[in-house]
């Protein structure tokens, strides 16, 4: 990771959202051997959202965190909220049929919206921005994204207008656009201070935060026990939900999903005029390539700009030289801009980019991975759904678990270089068509 602030004494990987927020106090690492009525592997958005509702309801939680509370993709993220799922409605519904794909769009935008009813109950500021833009490159990408939209208006009630290239570039002062689809209910936001917000509401509602405590394996039971270097919690339900950084808890969740990488990177302050000509409504934007790029204003008036994932494990040489290239095709009038911060995470895929929501042991251990790149909102919802479920109310977990998964093909071994050949296939279809 790249940036000025690599040697600040952050507990964060270096990054302009490091470098922004004041961390919360350090919480301690487990010592010794407790009880609780739910167990939560990961201080992210999905722990910290199961972990708030469920103390709220009187229940005995105990969250176990590797690093800091919000240290993995939670808080490093690209910070876009959007409707929907990593695989498309198309897809949710070839897999459950119409009626459950419709009921999983809707909770989709429940997500969206219990985002901001969580800013509002606890106060969490954030950097709250509305509007988002899916944008087409080239005239084939108008036409997936005028067919999206008759799907989106006709299957699921949620219209959105079309800009043409005129409108769009009223707002958005880029050459390499020739229109999209326009969403007024989505948006974007600062990632860790919103994760750092849903742990402090955590912690006032009773939640028990181990920091420094990774947890190394789970034994299952009638009472689940995970287990740490230095102690263990025993408990009537366990939630995993580390997502991508797990690593060998679970193994057969492991085999289902994909560890990619993803990087962001923000300039220096342009000045609120000059930021606001770039983009002047403040939507986050994102294209439809399959390697995609998406950017929106931070909020002291820099561009945050993401994009470049890497499915090797390795980051990209010559990382940020790459990610400037790709701004300036953007926004050729920033040619003479570097970044200021350039930094990556990883984010979950599964093979078929489809939520993996479900329980796995004796039932009582519950997993929400899989997020595919639309995490921001819908790891707020997984928290919700599995707390639903810990209180006996798992129709909605349910409709989750009947998503068909299946392994990524080759194992640890082979399977990251049968991914990358695959990619190289898909981007060079972006590059061509």
């Amino acid at each position: 990771m790249i940036g000025p602030d690599a040697m600040t004494a952050s507990p964060y990987p270096p990054s302009w959202y490091a470098a922004s927020v004041e961390p919360l106090p350090p919480q301690p690492a487990l010592q010794g051997d407790l009880d609780a009525d739910v167990c939560i592997l990961g201080a992210g958005y999905v722990g910290l959202s199961a972990a708030l509702e469920l103390a709220e309801a009187g229940y005995r939680v105990v969250v176990l965190e590797a690093e800091r509370i919000g240290w993995g993709a939670s808080g490093r993220n690209g910070g876009q909220v959007i409707f929907g799922f990593g695989c498309g409605e198309s897809k949710l519904a070839a897999l459950l049929g119409r009626d459950d794909a419709r009921k999983l769009f809707d909770w989709s935008v429940e997500g969206v919206r219990l985002l901001h009813e969580r800013r509002a109950r606890h106060a969490i500021d954030c950097d709250w921005r509305d509007g988002h833009m899916h944008v087409a490159i080239k005239p084939r990408q108008i036409d997936e994204l005028k067919h999206w939209q008759q799907e989106l208006e006709r299957d699921y009630g949620y219209p959105l207008p079309w800009w043409d290239h005129e409108a769009l570039r009223a707002q958005l002062d880029s050459p390499r656009y020739v229109g999209g689809l326009y969403d007024a209910g989505s948006g974007h936001l600062h990632p860790l201070k919103y994760a750092l917000g849903l742990g402090r509401a955590a912690l006032a509602a009773g939640v028990r935060v181990f920091e420094g405590s990774r947890v190394l394996r789970m034994t299952h039971g009638a009472k689940p026990v995970l287990h740490t270097a230095q102690g263990s919690v025993r408990c009537d339900f366990a939630v995993l939900a580390g997502n991508a950084l797990v690593k060998g808890v679970a193994p057969a969740l492991d085999r289902k999903i994909m560890p990619v990488g993803t990087y962001i990177a923000a300039t220096r302050p342009l000045g609120a005029d000059r930021a606001r000509s770039l983009i002047r409504n403040d939507m986050a934007v994102a294209d439809i390539n399959w390697a995609l790029d998406y950017f929106r204003l931070g909020s002291d008036h820099r561009l945050l700009f993401g994009g470049r994932a890497s499915y090797s494990n390795f980051q990209p040489p010559n990382l940020a030289w790459v990610m400037a290239r790709r701004m300036r095709k953007v926004f050729p009038q920033l040619a003479a801009e570097d970044f200021e911060h350039v930094w990556g995470g990883t984010i979950d895929i599964s093979f078929n980019r489809a939520p993996h929501w479900g329980r796995i042991g004796h039932d009582n251990v519950y997993f929400a991975q899989g997020f595919s790149g639309h995490g921001v909102a819908g790891t707020g919802l997984a928290g919700r759904v599995i707390a639903e479920a810990i209180r006996g109310q798992s129709e909605r977990l349910d409709v989750f678990a009947r998503i068909p998964h299946r392994d990524f093909p080759g194992g640890r071994t082979f399977r990251t270089p049968m991914l990358v050949a695959a990619m190289a296939w898909y981007k060079l279809r972006d590059a061509l068509w």
